[in-house]
């Protein structure tokens, strides 16, 4: 019986996609969920696995070829099941070498890490081949772009050989360990360094490596006139991908005098001083904010304008009420629901603050998912509190406070820090005086908090003393003009030196 291979869904307005790798081809037995082959659209890579075990028919739409949604790739001929098993058989066969019977063994795979997140690395192993460990005990730590993740053993026994030694990077399907029931298969894994070899490529090569790049990606290289060495591939097994060449060629149009000199990224150090100099590889969390901040830098046109805000009638309600606020809602009042609310009305009449930009368009957003930056051990993140313009000031409170513990204990998902419409950031909890802060994309503004201080102020003629604190707004000016930015601040100004005005909706 033959079995049709057809384009899966590709996402949200993608219409097509181009067929850069096939990884079987005629007369290959496969088995199901097999990976056959990759197609590549704008944006990102989709592996198109087996429907059923058989073996290879036909390949219609060959590597090169434009194909749509829904259409026939290939055709497996379902009767060949049984050679597809066998050759699939050795795999199996030679993970567990002379450990003993394989229904002892257990595979420690990598778990579900989350919407949208399809790689992690191996940041920490709490455990050593040979060691006991007990079901449910803590076996690694995976590191992913914003959140790390703990891997707990599945059953009782002995890690008998770790596949994925720390720094490893492996995508949600891989695997990470192999427990046995007992020590007969500790022995034989004293070479963990091949299977990374296997699961971290050499990127860093560029194209230098027997791996088919994307047909896209070499007609770009050819268009762009740059060799596949300039390009770091992020492809399957390190292949190069359009992307990566589009970021290649901007990276040089940026960088020229960077480009002509990579061989000296540092300035000469002294042997001495090198000897006392650490280096640490960064985090992926790290490599992603410093990613995410410089993109926000290239793209948008971030300009800061400044205000200060006098905090006295916003102290005094918050002294009023902090006790019966915290008996009744079970939260302490702080300073951040007020700013949030204050946020929530300005940005009702300077909507483009609220907005963003996409292509030639401007997105209104009628809606205001309040990010909240958070330092957390690992980096910054920003959890968002969705909503947040019809929450009360006890559900803003509670849903800061619930989000700020999970983040400082790496519980966030990434669904919690993604929509965000626009960000406040609290500098001032560490003692900062004043700072210009950087938006984080694709949002139009960010709010930055600072310290409370008392200064000398001019009130009625007469100096007095007021607890007074510096506000920023960073805005990217390509959508909100200088008129737009100045309007936000003083309307966040004016409602936390008039708290009432919240109450009114003024």
């Amino acid at each position: 019986m033959a079995i049709e291979v057809r384009v899966p869904t590709l996402g949200e307005s993608v219409t097509e996609a181009t067929v850069a790798t096939w990884f079987k081809k005629p007369g290959d037995p496969v088995a199901v969920d097999e990976m056959l082959c990759e197609l590549e659209t704008d944006k990102v890579t989709v592996e198109v696995p087996s429907p059923a075990a058989g073996v290879m028919g036909e390949v219609v739409a060959a590597e090169g070829d434009t194909v749509g949604v829904d259409a026939l790739l290939a055709m497996i001929t379902e009767g060949g099941a049984a050679s597809a098993g066998a050759g699939d058989a050795p795999k199996p066969a030679e993970a567990p070498a002379a450990s003993g019977s394989t229904a002892d063994r257990i595979d420690v795979m990598v778990p579900t890490l989350g919407e949208s997140v399809t790689e992690a690395t191996v940041s920490t192993w709490f455990k050593q081949v040979g060691d006991s460990v007990a079901q449910d005990e803590m076996l690694c730590e995976l590191e992913t772009d914003k959140v790390s993740v703990e891997v707990p053993a599945p059953a009782a026994g002995v890690l008998a050989e770790i596949v994925a030694p720390e720094g490893t990077t492996v995508d949600a399907t891989a695997k990470l360990a192999v427990l046995s029931g007992s020590g007969a298969g500790v022995g034989a894994s004293p070479a963990p360094a091949a299977p990374a070899a296997a699961v971290t490529p050499a990127v860093a090569t560029g194209g230098a490596k027997d791996v088919a790049n994307a047909p896209s990606a070499e007609k770009a290289m050819a268009q762009a006139g740059i060799s596949a060495d300039a390009v770091t591939g992020t492809g399957r097994d390190g292949r190069i991908m359009k992307e990566d060449v589009a970021r290649a060629v901007a990276a040089a149009a940026s960088a020229p005098a960077a480009a002509s000199a990579p061989a000296a990224p540092r300035a000469p150090v002294a042997a001495d001083d090198a000897a006392r100099e650490e280096r640490v590889k960064m985090t992926r969390l790290r490599q992603t904010i410093a990613k995410r901040l410089k993109d926000a830098q290239n793209t948008a046109a971030i300009l800061t304008t400044f205000n200060e805000v006098d905090m006295t009638e916003v102290m005094a309600l918050r002294n009023q009420y902090k006790d019966q606020f915290e008996k009744k809602h079970g939260v302490r009042l702080g300073f951040m629901s007020f700013f949030t609310k204050a946020c929530c009305h300005a940005l009702k009449e300077v909507p483009e603050v609220n907005a963003e930009i996409d292509g030639n368009d401007i997105v209104y957003k009628n809606f205001v998912h309040m990010g909240v930056a958070a330092g957390t051990p690992q980096g910054l993140v920003v959890p968002v509190i969705r909503d947040a313009d019809s929450m009360s000031f006890a559900a803003i409170e509670k849903a800061i406070a619930e989000k700020g513990k999970r983040a400082r204990d790496g519980k966030l998902s990434m669904a919690e820090m993604q929509g965000g419409t626009f960000t406040i950031s609290n500098g001032g909890v560490y003692g900062s005086l004043m700072s210009s802060p950087i938006l984080n994309p694709p949002q139009s503004g960010i709010l930055g908090m600072h310290k409370i201080q008392d200064r000398p102020m001019v009130i009625n003629g007469e100096i007095k003393i007021r607890p007074m604190m510096y506000l920023a707004l960073s805005y990217d000016h390509r959508i909100v003009d200088g008129k737009g930015a100045v309007t936000f601040l003083v309307r966040v100004k004016e409602a936390l030196e008039d708290p009432r005005r919240l109450l009114m909706d003024l």
